[in-house]
């Protein structure tokens, strides 16, 4: 058997060239991930997924990320809400119905494995890279809507991939870039934590992504992704699950920084793993360290032929329970989940303190950044001139002023000439609010404005201000945004402490 075979890679565009193609074939890859620059026309990204089987077989797997919210690869088709929106409407089978709506926008394309729900519980509000990725901050609510996602995906033909194991939920830093450590004990990470892994366990879902993160209380040195007694001791043995594990991508930081070169991967399979996951925005000597690193460990007998059988397996086995077979995404069924969508941004509004009810002509000025930042998973934002348009459609008399994270002056110059106009102060970013923002909301405090929180509700205590939060900003959130400012209904629920 290949030992390639246990690799899932990437490739750098969105088309398949036939080197590529020959390089796929050579090694035998168990499967790609597709990103953001994969998807392009419809028509161009099957024919793409066609390709990679063509060189791979019936069981390669083709994966990606569409998780719902900010983290979504497949744009064309409707949007599966954040997690912590539908954490918001605190109902099951809308969690079921949106993880079988993320589904059909993938199986449409012949996409059989969605790396996705988060399954990371919202204890942290300083985490930089989970947030809205959550259901909520409550293990029993994350348990319920996660296990409910991804049932529902599975149901609709894709395999999910609950992460990030044993729990993401809880760090201030961003393993992308840095090594996190979770400093707590046994008891305390079963209570919390490990809660939903253990429920997804009991379900039987497809696969469980590792977490890049060190936890002491179980391996004093290893992140979870290299260390036996995580995948192996707890998840196999202590656990009993016999699914496929997959590692978060290897390129991280948190790992890539400490086991450079692909060692990595042989210590992530004889950890427990079954496929790891290689990203390199496609770059073929990537791919090649890693099959390398494998060759070699086999050679030397730090990883034995044995355990890549049984990931094999298992990958077969998923294969065969998934096949990828695509399934036509019909106009009708298209029409009807974006209705769902839509009645879920609407319900999934929460109000914070008092907000005003608007009438068409309301004269608005909306404060907003015009080049929010990006980064960690996240490939794409709102930009503060789309925002004021989506308004526009409501409010036409609103007025737009940009800030920066510290230049205020053009917002000051726009507060100063509207002063009997209602203020919306909008954050449309993951990370902490700017100076800039707080210093506008010290402002407002007395003259009166509401935030709109249109992606990261942790802004809200931050600055203080009576508040709307959308729990995203795709277009069906901007427009839940204008429908409850017009009617004044926001009928969804926290679901963070």
């Amino acid at each position: 058997m290949k030992a390639a075979r246990t690799l899932i890679v990437d490739l750098p565009g969105p088309d398949l060239t036939p080197d590529q193609g020959q390089f796929l074939h050579k090694h035998g890859f168990g499967g790609v991930c597709l990103f953001a620059r994969n998807f392009s026309t419809p028509a161009r990204t099957a024919r793409l997924v066609r390709d990679i089987r063509d060189a791979l077989g019936d069981a390669a797997l083709i994966a990606t990320d569409q998780e719902g919210g900010a983290v979504l690869r497949r744009l064309d088709v409707p949007h599966p809400p954040a997690p912590m929106g539908l954490g918001a409407l605190r109902d099951p089978a809308a969690a079921r119905e949106a993880g079988a709506v993320a589904a059909r926008g993938l199986l449409d394309l012949g996409i059989n494995w969605n790396f996705a729900p988060s399954l990371d519980v919202h204890v942290n509000p300083l985490n930089p890279v989970i947030g809205e990725r959550a259901f909520a901050s409550d293990p029993h609510l994350v348990a319920e809507l996660g296990v409910a996602w991804a049932q529902g995906s599975e149901a609709a033909g894709v395999m999910s991939a609950v992460k990030h194991f044993p729990g993401h939920g809880d760090t201030h830093l961003d393993s992308h870039l840095d090594l996190p450590v979770v400093r707590k004990s046994r008891d305390a990470l079963e209570a919390c934590e490990w809660l939903p892994f253990r429920v997804a366990v009991r379900a039987g879902v497809g696969s469980v992504m590792t977490a890049h993160i060190v936890y002491p209380a179980l391996d004093p040195w290893a992140p979870a992704t290299v260390s036996p007694a995580v995948l192996t001791g707890l998840l196999r043995q202590a656990w009993g699950y016999d699914g496929v594990v997959v590692t978060d991508a290897m390129d991280m930081r948190a790992v890539s920084d400490l086991y450079p070169g692909g060692s990595g991967a042989p210590l992530a399979l004889a950890a427990g793993a079954d496929a790891v996951l290689v990203c390199g925005h496609g770059t073929r000597s990537t791919h090649a360290d890693h099959v390398a690193a494998l060759d070699q460990a086999l050679s030397n007998g730090t990883l034995e032929e044995e355990r890549l059988e049984e990931a094999a397996r298992r990958l077969t086995n998923a294969a065969a329970r998934f096949p990828g077979t695509p399934r036509p995404y019909t106009s009708a069924q298209r029409a009807a989940d974006q209705a769902r969508v839509g009645d879920w941004a609407r319900q999934s509004v929460t109000r914070i303190g008092p907000v005003p009810r608007l009438e068409a002509n309301s004269e608005v000025v909306l404060l907003a950044p015009e080049h929010p930042d990006i980064g960690g998973p996240y490939g794409d934002s709102l930009r503060g001139e789309a925002l004021a348009r989506a308004l526009r459609t409501n409010f036409p008399r609103l007025r737009y002023a940009c800030h920066g994270t510290q230049d205020i002056q053009a917002a000051l110059a726009l507060l100063d000439a509207c002063p009997d106009a209602l203020i919306i102060l909008a954050t449309t970013t993951r990370w902490s609010p700017t100076p800039a923002q707080v210093e506008l909301a010290g402002l407002l405090a007395s003259r009166g404005g509401i935030h709109l929180s249109l992606w990261n509700p942790e802004h809200v205590p931050a600055l203080g201000l009576p508040a709307l939060i959308t729990f995203g900003f795709r277009p069906d959130h901007l427009n839940a945004a204008a429908h409850a400012l017009m009617t004044g209904e926001a009928p969804g629920q926290l679901p963070v402490a």
